[in-house]
This record gives structure tokens, C-alpha cells and sequence, in this order.
């Protein structure tokens, strides 16, 4: 299979045309191989426009989505980036690429593994590995200007929002399969945040993020 043309179509059919249009997102798409960060068996879908399983009921996001959550944050150079949930570890590079320090933690520890091995192959050492359940932030090392979560929760949690610095930026998708909404919610005061609606997807929950069950009596 042609990689490089592959990740040529990825990025003119599947993300330029999804609204991704920053141009140093395009190349960090253009420069980072997706096929090296998914595993052996899914290779020949590393660019294909669907999740991608990656074991333990995780899977990688489609790449546009993935593209999309990194133009949304509108990282600088200087930002330290939190990644709640580092699956591949193909976001991770992505925001990696952009940001000046990026915090990723992962529940399951193979995961984590395999995933800073990726990452120190292709030469990004500014990634900080935490193994860990990161559903209410990593407090350790708060705050941040930027903070992903990649996966769903069925409600806002405020414990991750108050872990930004003033200015600072969290995406996160928020509700109940199919209908998702994703959120960009900026801390604009220490007791004020502003909350941005950008699009609808359907999202898999982060690991105790699903919705309460409701029993009827």
C-alpha cells in the first residue's frame, strides 16, 4: 500500500474538507506517519475515516477529528498541553508538534508503553508519560494551557476545568451516544469560563465517564 499518497487523500478529503484549514496542522499531518501509530493489523486503515482499535475497548479517533481537535485548541509553541486518554500516541505527536510540553496519561499501562516507544522513535521527547486514571485532570502538574480529553464524558466535569491557566483552552465531548456535542471551554477569569459549541460527533466514553444507569421502580 502507498502510505504517502494515502495520507496525501486523508488530508485533502477527509480533513481539509472537514473545515481543518491551519496550515501548520496540514503539515504536522503531512510530516507525522499515522500508519507507524496504529496497530500491525490496522495498518492498511491507518488513513481511512474510522476508529481504529487499539485493545482494552479503546480505539483510535478518526483522523479528522483528530486534526480538528488540535486546530481548535490554537496551541502556541509555549503551551503545556494535558492529554487525557494517549491510545496510539498519534494525537500526542500531533499535539507534540505544536505545543512546548504535553502531559499525556494513560490508564492502561501497555497502551502507555507503546505508545512512548512510538513517540520517542519519531523523536518527540518533550511528552511527559503518566500512567494513571485521568478522568478528573492530572492535578500533579496543573495547570495547563491546554487540556484534551479523547474520550466522551455524559457531563461536564468542573475538577478538569479548573486545572487551566486563565486563557487557557479544554476540548472535550460532552453527552450521550449517538447525539455528542463537542465543547471548547476557555477559562477567561478565575471564576469564570466560556463555553463554545463547535460540532456534533459520537464519541466513546472515557473509562467511568459513561452515564449513571436510571432505574425505574
Amino acid at each position: 500500500m502507498d502510505f504517502e499518497q494515502a495520507r496525501f487523500n486523508m488530508v485533502e478529503q477527509q480533513i481539509r474538507t472537514w473545515d481543518v484549514l491551519d496550515q501548520n496542522i496540514l503539515d504536522a499531518v503531512f510530516a507525522i506517519p499515522r500508519d507507524e501509530f496504529v496497530p500491525e493489523d490496522y495498518r492498511n486503515l491507518a488513513y481511512s475515516d474510522t476508529a481504529i482499535p487499539l485493545g482494552y475497548g479503546e480505539a483510535m479517533m478518526p483522523p479528522k477529528l483528530e486534526a480538528r481537535i488540535v486546530q481548535s485548541l490554537n496551541l502556541l509553541s509555549t503551551d503545556r498541553v494535558l492529554e487525557v486518554g494517549t491510545g496510539s500516541g498519534y494525537l500526542t505527536a500531533l499535539l507534540a508538534s505544536r505545543a512546548g510540553q504535553v502531559t499525556t496519561v494513560e490508564l492502561h499501562p501497555t497502551l502507555l508503553e507503546a505508545a512512548r516507544q512510538r513517540l520517542v522513535a519519531h523523536g518527540f521527547g518533550h511528552v511527559n508519560y503518566e500512567q494513571g486514571d485521568g478522568i478528573d485532570g492530572w492535578k500533579a502538574l496543573e495547570p495547563y494551557e491546554a487540556i484534551v480529553l479523547t474520550g466522551s464524558l455524559a457531563t461536564q466535569r468542573p475538577s478538569i476545568e479548573r486545572q487551566l491557566t486563565i486563557g487557557g483552552r479544554l476540548f472535550m465531548v460532552v453527552g450521550n451516544s449517538p447525539a455528542m456535542e463537542a465543547l471548547l471551554v476557555t477559562r477567561v477569569g478565575e471564576n469564570e469560563f466560556s463555553t463554545e459549541s463547535l460540532f456534533e460527533t459520537d464519541l466513546k466514553p472515557l473509562v467511568g465517564g459513561e452515564s449513571t444507569p436510571q432505574f425505574r421502580f
